[in-house]
């Protein structure tokens, strides 16, 4: 493939996707890996998956920082370091001995995590004309969807033929890769020399409040921990985060600036993104569990499946560009939605009887709606806001992102749980998981209400799509 050198819509979002490449693929990868690596340290498998949650929660604590890191020190200087301290974590996991290094270790992935992501889609808004984003956007993308393609294969053959700390450790070469790319590539963009003092009152508040909302969601329904306390830590992480809103509008330089809510693309990208992304970050929980428990399937014929969502996800990315200049965005947000969130509840009424090469097909073209509405809320959410702000828009976007997908996955594990307590049964069955998928489905629908307020030619600089004058109503006004 030509990457054409001296084209940054192609080069640096491709050099940033190397970050994403290797964050994806390490959190795909860990997941087939656990009860290989709760054998080698001789634990219980539920006590593992503190090793996913852990990351987790570096994710929401740090990932609000990044911002303030970018002005302060240059988006390009912690970028790179960032890809250090993941790498870095990632030899720390290859090197745990016990459940609690594996831990510490991955934290500072986390923390590593939590600065490549946000700081790396800033590097890419800097240095990417605005009329070239979303193409600039579906690139990004490309590479990050091949790790879930990839992941789960790659981590079954390292496990079984190898060992799990090499799921690990595969992160060194491409980490390094990165790391040139980014130095031989990317222009040095400097700090905000007018930068702000640190927010340590608010990164406290918003960082906490973030964490018990994760924390919480991601073990709703999971029965590792005693079932008052995942409840407890969504009720605490909403209270402070009421009590950041309340601070972020006194305090002149917050960690996060809620005033960018008052730009409407920005607004509806984060607020109708969310919603969409519930049902999203829900998905890839419920399908692979409906094929398996509910469909009598193999773990590797549910994967071959689901495979097929990627697939059509990647499909896409070839033709974003041409879509959104021919539609715009909140055509396309709001018809995308619809057909998107309609697809997720008719998941819940697949049944056995069903042919696989139709559920592959389904899946296909869902994969390819879906990653269109991401492609389009990515880009619109940039599409308006200053230069000045990028560095806290990618911070409080990222941020929004991750807490929509934990909070998908617990809403989807509680309703499992619900149903399965109203049917009186013990086991979970195809109704649980209809319940579940149209639960999630009407929250994803209900991102309609967002991108309805969208002007019609909204992020038109972005998208390409222009309205002609002669189809836009004319006020006149009478004495």
């Amino acid at each position: 493939m030509d990457l054409k050198l001296n084209d940054p819509a192609r080069l640096i979002p491709l050099i940033v996707a190397s970050a994403l490449f290797m964050e994806n693929l390490d959190s795909t990868i860990i997941a087939t890996a656990l009860p290989a690596i709760a054998r080698s340290l001789r634990e219980d498998p539920l006590h593992l998956s503190l090793a996913i949650s852990s990351y987790l929660l570096s994710l929401a604590v740090f990932i609000p920082v990044s911002g303030w890191m970018a002005d302060r020190y240059g988006a390009r200087r912690v970028f790179r370091n960032a890809i250090v301290v993941f790498v870095l974590g990632s030899v720390a996991c290859a090197a745990s001995q016990n459940i609690g290094e594996l831990i510490l270790a991955r934290v500072a992935q986390g923390i590593g995590g939590a600065m490549m992501v946000p700081v790396g889609r800033l590097v890419l808004l800097r240095q990417v004309p605005k009329s070239e984003l979303v193409a600039a956007m579906s690139y990004l993308t490309i590479p990050a969807l091949m790790a879930p393609i990839f992941g789960p294969p790659l981590g079954g053959f390292i496990v079984t033929y190898v060992s799990w700390r090499w799921i690990f450790l595969i992160n060194v070469p491409i980490g390094v890769l990165g790391y040139w790319l980014v130095t031989r590539f990317i222009r040095d963009h400097a700090g905000n020399a007018t930068h702000h003092a640190f927010d340590l009152a608010g990164w406290m508040l918003l960082g906490l409040g973030l964490s018990g909302l994760v924390f919480g969601s991601e073990n709703l329904g999971k029965h590792v921990l005693p079932p008052e306390l995942p409840p407890f830590a969504v009720g605490l992480g909403i209270v402070l985060l009421v009590l950041y809103v309340l601070h972020a509008r006194q305090d002149p330089a917050p960690i996060m600036r809620l005033g960018l809510l008052k730009v409407p693309t920005f607004r509806a990208s984060v607020t109708g993104g969310s919603l969409f992304r519930i049902g999203v970050g829900s998905f890839s929980l419920l399908m692979p569990l409906m094929l398996q428990l509910g469909f009598g399937m193999s773990a590797l014929g549910s994967g071959l499946i689901t495979f097929s969502s990627a697939v059509g996800a990647l499909l896409m990315k070839t033709m974003a560009q041409r879509i959104t200049r021919r539609y715009g965005f909140r055509n396309l947000l709001v018809w995308n939605t619809l057909v998107s969130s309609l697809a997720l509840i008719a998941c819940g009424l697949l049944r056995p009887a069903v042919p696989s090469l139709l559920i592959i097909l389904f899946l296909l073209i869902t994969g390819f709606f879906r990653s269109l509405e991401f492609t389009c809320v990515n880009t619109l959410a940039f599409a308006d806001v200053e230069e000045a702000d990028m560095s806290q828009a990618t911070s409080f976007s990222s941020t929004a992102q991750q807490l929509a997908l934990s909070i998908g996955i617990g809403i989807a594990s509680q309703t499992l749980n619900l149903s399965l307590a109203g049917r009186h049964a013990t086991v979970l069955g195809l109704p649980d998981f209809t319940a579940a998928f149209c639960t999630v489905g009407l929250i994803s629908l209900s991102a309609m209400l967002s991108f309805r307020r969208l002007a019609p030619d909204a992020g038109s600089s972005v998208s390409g799509h222009r309205m002609a004058l002669a189809d836009m109503p004319v006020r006149t006004t009478h004495p």
